[in-house]
This record gives C-alpha cells, sequence and structure tokens, in this order.
C-alpha cells in the first residue's frame, strides 16, 4: 500500500480508541505532536499488526518458566535488520498503575517487557486472515497488560476487549505464564505444563475451530520443539545466564532460534530479553545473542 491508503486505514481505528481507550489515543497524539508528524502516522505504527491482516516477516521464539526460585519469560525477537536503529527502551511512569520497562519501536505504546508489579509479556507473529477494528489493535493489548497488576487481571483485560487481529501474548507474573492464542474472533490458551513451563513461536498450538492458520513460517514448528528439547538438558534450575545461551542456538541456520537474516531468512534477532519476574528484574540483550552489540539491565 501507499502510505497515504496506510494512514487512511489508520484513521477508521481512531473512533474505536476514542470511544474505549481514550488515554492510549491522547499519548499516541502526544507523541505524533513532539515528532512533528501526523496523528494518522502514530496510528498506523500502533495498529500495523491490523493493517497488515498479520501479514508481516517476524518470527521469534519465546518460554514462560515457573521454578521454586523465579518466574522466567523470555524471548528473542527477530525481524528486519533495517528495523534496528528504531528499538529502544521506554520508561513509563503513570498515575495510580504499575510504572513499565519495556524494549518497543520508537511510536509504539506497548511492547514486550516488565511492569513494578512483576507482570510481564512477550510477542510472537501468527499469521491468519481476519481482522476486527472493534476489538483491541494487539500492541495496545500488550500496554494493556503492562498496565496490570497480576497476570489474571490482565488476561481479564483482554477478554473484555479481544484482540482485533492473530498474534500470540506469553503473558506471565510470579505465579507462572500463560499462552494467550488470539485470532481475529476468538482466543485459545496455552497452559504450562508439567514442569511449569509455555514455549511458542510463530503458529497455533491449540486448535481454532473455523480459522486457518497459514504456517507461514517452515522453521516455527522446529525453533519450538528445539527450545523445549534445550531446557530438559539443562542438569540445573535455569538462571538469567543459562537461559540466555539457550537462545544462541544457531541449528538449522539460518530459521534457528538465533535467527540470522540471510538467503530466504527474511528477518534476524535483533534482541533478547530474560526476565525473572519473581524478582522484578530483565537483562535486554541487543542484537543477536551469539554476538551482542549492547545489554541492558533492567530492574524495579
Amino acid at each position: 500500500m501507499d502510505w497515504p491508503k496506510v494512514q487512511d486505514l489508520a484513521m477508521t481505528f481512531e473512533p474505536v480508541m476514542r470511544r474505549k481507550w481514550p488515554a492510549y489515543l491522547e499519548e499516541i497524539g502526544g507523541i505524533a505532536e513532539g515528532a512533528g508528524v501526523s496523528l494518522s502516522d502514530v496510528i498506523a505504527i500502533n495498529v500495523r499488526t491490523e493493517i497488515a491482516f498479520g501479514m508481516f516477516s517476524d518470527g521469534c521464539t519465546a518460554l514462560g518458566w515457573k521454578t521454586r526460585d523465579g518466574s522466567f519469560l523470555a524471548q528473542n525477537w527477530d525481524w528486519m535488520e533495517a528495523q534496528k536503529e528504531n528499538l529502544i527502551i521506554l520508561t513509563i511512569e503513570q498515575q495510580n498503575k504499575p510504572t513499565i520497562k519495556m524494549v518497543t519501536e520508537a511510536g509504539l505504546i506497548g511492547k514486550i517487557g516488565l511492569n513494578s508489579a512483576g507482570v510481564g509479556v512477550c510477542l510472537n507473529a501468527i499469521k491468519v486472515k481476519g481482522m476486527d477494528p472493534t476489538r483491541i489493535p494487539c500492541h495496545l493489548g500488550l500496554r494493556m497488560v503492562l498496565e496490570s497488576e497480576s497476570r489474571d487481571e490482565a488476561v481479564r483485560q483482554l477478554e473484555k476487549y479481544g484482540v482485533a487481529s492473530s498474534c500470540h501474548m506469553l503473558v506471565a507474573d510470579g505465579s507462572g505464564s500463560i499462552g494467550l492464542e488470539w485470532s481475529s474472533v476468538e482466543l485459545q490458551k496455552v497452559k504450562m505444563n508439567g514442569k511449569k513451563q509455555v514455549f511458542h513461536s510463530n503458529h497455533y498450538l491449540a486448535e481454532h475451530v473455523g480459522v486457518e492458520d497459514s504456517k507461514w513460517l517452515e522453521d516455527s514448528t522446529f525453533r519450538v520443539t528445539r527450545i523445549e528439547e534445550l531446557c530438559k538438558d539443562l542438569k540445573d534450575p535455569p538462571t538469567t545466564e543459562t537461559l540466555f545461551e539457550l537462545f544462541k542456538d544457531e541449528e538449522k541456520y539460518p530459521g534457528a532460534i538465533c535467527r540470522a537474516q540471510v538467503g530466504p531468512s527474511g528477518s534476524a534477532s535483533l534482541f533478547n530479553i530474560i526476565m525473572d519476574l519473581q524478582h522484578r528484574t530483565a537483562t535486554v540483550t541487543l542484537g543477536r545473542p551469539v554476538a551482542p552489540e549492547e545489554v541492558v539491565q533492567l530492574a524495579f
């Protein structure tokens, strides 16, 4: 699409935002004003998943793991390397809401991170047709999670509105994690296994009646199986350091857990995040985990 068409589509979300999530619209308007761009530009960034009907090319691998000593939430976030320069780490302080620390892209008000209440969220792209503009856009839904006081509150809030397009959100707090597989019409939940783990990549794991998963990334099935195998091989309880080592895995390169943008692979791992929600800390590694460019510690 050309940009004016994108802007027109973005503005179709404005009346729904104004009615249902006015604070988010006000914040988006403030970003647009501060950046000297139009409101439609910044709305477009925040509803890009919906405008593209889930047809974008990021492939990510995520895990949640509740142990005796911690509640871990982690992922590699993969996308086109050109987007690397637009990554930012934001701290958002609001009255009567938890403080948020997240890795996001300039202009996006919700992304991957944790809050001062010990709630965290990761995101996996799912490529399924369908979009409902009356439901909350994916990235605003991530922001809603990060404004919640608990995992269960986050799930309740999202279920109240539904999510406008297909995606997977891995939501966790100190009590463990739950996978939320959204389509534009329904939700299926992926609960922790017997080891209190949830693993996910870029296809549905649960059955979604009447919804067709395109399974667009051939390596998605391999990656979700591979990360579970690597966790099984850990001899000791996981730590931030040992989990980070798993995300360096290059088996089936370039479509590996640690992804590279070469040949048929249109994206690379742009950052890794390992959160310990029990202790409300996170380690963010910018760049591919095998070649870190910068490491940032987040803590409350």
